[in-house]
């Protein structure tokens, strides 16, 4: 820190990530923290398709552009506002869309979009957490308004590739905070496995029709879904096997829905975008971080287990470029961290 400068990785142009300048070893400033900013020497971060499809689609023109929205370090300096946080402070977080992301040695990030780190794990095993457990809590407790804790409720929930980075929080989430049946898609041998483990009870598989296999597991009750990805082509079969007045609370990208198919059981359908809280500066942005000081009292109490899976080693362009590739694949199960830098 002594010269002002730090590692980063990021990209000046919108390349495939075959590319070898898909993403680039770069040296920037070292940032400044704000008045309500912790600065956050990283530790690990984690990949998310987010990364990807903004690396896909936002020409930087040249400007280096750092990505990366999973985060764990240390705290080395606060602003003159922050009140939460001391400097040697431990935490974890998926910070905002619209500032830098935290592929760096050095990143600054809104004191009330952070948590001290779970106790019981690294660096690498939190990093893996942040933004797949604020999307999974959000879209289950906020979004589908399942009551947290209530374990008097009645019906089921479909979580699509529940062995995904999200599905994986969120079926673990379901499944510990409520009292519904817990359904995932998942089509290889592997995920089955990985999505039993994160506490599925039953899987269907995606490939094939999803009526049948879901009237088989629950005849009349399916209530809601968690829909994270083939939000689009599933849709018709969402709204022909959910309950009437069932909800639906989707997070992946598509250019149109058929919406109509659901308006005669009246189910309802809801967007859950992790980064909606700091994008807008709503006033509520600090519940980010109370939710993610729950999340790590469950992780430390051994109710919640991270999902990472696979480190790539140092953060640095190449691991990057290897993380990205893997989750523009579709195969990857849990999620990719990057230790150091």
């Amino acid at each position: 820190m002594s010269n002002n400068t730090m590692r980063a990785v990021g990209y000046r142009e919108s390349l495939p990530i075959g590319d070898e300048d898909s993403l680039i070893d770069l040296e920037l400033p070292l940032p400044e923290p704000g008045p309500h900013d912790l600065l956050v020497e990283v530790a690990a971060v984690a990949v998310n398709p987010v990364d990807y499809k903004i690396r896909q689609s936002k020409n930087p023109g040249g400007e280096p552009k750092v990505l990366g929205w999973d985060a764990a370090g240390t705290v080395v300096a606060v602003g003159e506002e922050v009140r939460r946080f001391s400097t040697g402070d431990e935490v974890y977080y998926a910070g905002a869309l619209d500032r830098a992301g935290a592929n760096s040695e050095y990143h600054v990030v809104d004191e009330r979009l952070v948590a001290l780190k779970p106790a019981s794990l690294s660096f690498t095993e939190a990093a893996a957490l942040p933004l797949t457990s604020l999307t999974a809590w959000e879209g289950l407790f906020e979004r589908l308004g399942l009551d947290n804790g209530g374990l008097n409720q009645d019906g089921a929930l479909l979580i699509t590739a529940a062995a995904g980075g999200v599905g994986s929080i969120a079926a673990q989430l379901a499944r510990a905070l409520t009292s519904l049946t817990v359904i995932g898609t998942a089509s290889r041998p592997e995920t089955v496995e990985f999505a039993t483990r994160m506490g599925v009870q039953h899987v269907v598989d995606h490939h094939k029709p999803l009526v049948p296999q879901l009237t088989e597991v629950v005849p009349d009750n399916l209530t809601h879904v968690f829909s994270t990805a083939g939000t689009d082509r599933n849709l018709t079969d969402y709204a022909e096997a959910l309950s009437p007045f069932g909800r639906i609370v989707a997070i992946d990208d598509f250019d149109s829905l058929p919406v109509g198919v659901l308006k005669p059981k009246s189910i309802s359908f809801h967007w859950e975008f992790v980064f909606t809280r700091s994008l807008f500066q709503t006033p509520d942005q600090a519940r980010q971080g109370h939710i993610l000081s729950q999340v790590a009292r469950l992780v430390d109490a051994g109710i919640l287990t991270t999902t990472a899976a696979k480190d790539l080693g140092p953060a640095n362009a190449a691991g990057l470029r290897e993380a990205h590739r893997i989750l523009e694949s579709g195969t990857a199960i849990g999620k990719i961290t990057l230790t150091g830098f």
